[in-house]
């Protein structure tokens, strides 16, 4: 039986936090493309040798909603990594149970739960 793609991208989040790469690498299509403000299509090899290192320094991910329709869901969430908070959205695309693409929106920053402005 399918995974909901919540439950999918939740898990996936989970093992960033819990340092589980053979998670991560077993949700993922071959044929994966991941785009961010950094990144234009990368594929799967490019993404866990730029992407992976995160979590390394990731401490909490806090998801705020999830919306899926189909084989695509949308999740926004903050997150604390090497002591940064700040907010992303992420744009999912799934063949089943497997994550093709990743497209990243990149959102506010914050220290000590209070708004920075990025300049």
């Amino acid at each position: 039986m399918a995974r909901s793609k919540a439950a999918i991208i939740r898990s996936l989040f989970d093992a960033y936090l819990t340092k589980q790469r053979d998670v991560v690498e077993a949700s993922m299509s071959p044929d994966l493309r991941f785009t961010s403000p950094y990144d234009d299509a990368i594929d799967r090899a490019t993404y866990f040798e730029r992407c992976w290192p995160t979590s390394e320094t990731m401490d909490a991910v806090d998801i705020e909603r999830i919306f899926e329709e189909g084989n695509e869901a949308f999740v926004t969430y903050k997150t604390t990594v090497g002591g940064k908070t700040f907010r992303n959205t992420e744009f999912f695309v799934f063949d089943g149970d497997l994550v093709r693409e990743i497209t990243v929106y990149f959102g506010a920053s914050y220290k000590d739960g209070i708004f920075v402005k990025q300049v």
